[in-house]
């Protein structure tokens, strides 16, 4: 697994927050911003104080990563930190922005995989892009086209913000059905949000990760629909697909404490100790790893 301070066997993770963001930026989010590092250092030694050893932060290319900070907050809290390149919609960027990367996407991210992010050497972990609201659309397309080829030079893992939870198999049917990426290295984000229980049988079954991240939001079918939704898939066999995350977005979301304080004991109720231990340590170990590029 390919943290900010290097690569660490995924062995060595402990207790993972598959999905959050220690610093996020966008234009949609004004005012908004995560851009304090005291609240970030905050947070992750909260989450390390409840036991929490890794964090994979999900914060793509131009949306505020700063690299170089994650790794000093990852080296003074003793928490791993995984870093992302990849992009997110297209409305979370400025157009000039896209107009001049749009051409060499791919060279972006296997860059910032490999080489390193900006002017740092702190190296991304993930690829992470994003689909359309029931919908693979032309930004999104581009996105995983690059994002695809990104994975087969490199073995990077790829997740994916699915818009309210939805399109998760027409991203599959791209990223897996067209371009190649082996299933079980895709790692669909958001999916409770959209508690379709058939359609999320269906991805489970293609053998992609399902991370349930983001709790406690109050527009969203989260914390009250989740127990029974991870304990149907489980029983159904896909407990080793399972992800949880806490998705801080803005700075009043509960996030990395949350996940452990709150939603930990209330699905451990649910699902038992031994199966929230695989969600939390075991699943994202296999997820969030590198594995050979292909020939």
């Amino acid at each position: 697994m390919r943290t900010v301070l290097g690569d660490v066997p995924p062995d060595a993770l402990g207790v993972c927050d598959a999905h959050d963001h220690l610093f996020l930026r966008s234009p949609v989010l004004p005012g908004q911003e995560l851009d304090d590092p005291v609240a970030a250092d905050a947070r992750l030694r909260a989450f390390h104080g409840l036991g929490g050893r890794t964090v994979v932060q999900w914060t793509p290319y131009g949306m505020g990563r700063r690299a170089a900070l994650l790794a000093e907050l990852s080296r003074t809290t003793g928490t791993h930190v995984v870093a992302a390149t990849g992009l997110h919609q297209a409305v979370h960027y400025p157009a000039e922005l896209l107009d001049g990367i749009r051409d060499g996407l791919a060279d972006l991210f296997v860059s910032e995989l490999t080489g390193g992010i900006g002017s740092t050497s702190v190296r991304a972990g993930l690829i992470k892009v994003a689909g359309a609201f029931h919908a693979v659309d032309a930004h999104a397309r581009l996105t995983m086209t690059a994002a695809a080829e990104a994975h087969h030079r490199t073995g990077a893992p790829i997740a994916v913000h699915l818009e309210l939870g939805t399109a998760a198999l027409d991203v599959l049917e791209l990223l897996c059905g067209t371009l190649g990426v082996p299933p079980h290295r895709v790692v669909l984000g958001h999916l409770g949000r959209s508690p379709d229980l058939p359609a999320q049988r269906e991805a489970a079954r293609s053998g992609a990760f399902l991370a349930f991240d983001g709790p406690s939001r109050a527009h969203h079918a989260t914390d009250w629909r989740l127990p029974e939704e991870l304990a149907a898939l489980a029983d159904d066999g896909f407990a080793g697909q399972l992800l949880l995350g806490g998705d801080t977005t803005v700075p009043e979301t509960p996030g990395m404490p949350h996940l452990l304080r709150r939603l930990r004991p209330r699905l451990t109720e649910v699902l038992g100790a031994d199966t929230v231990e695989r969600i939390l340590v075991a699943n994202p170990a296999r997820a969030f790893a590198f594995e050979a590029p292909a020939a």
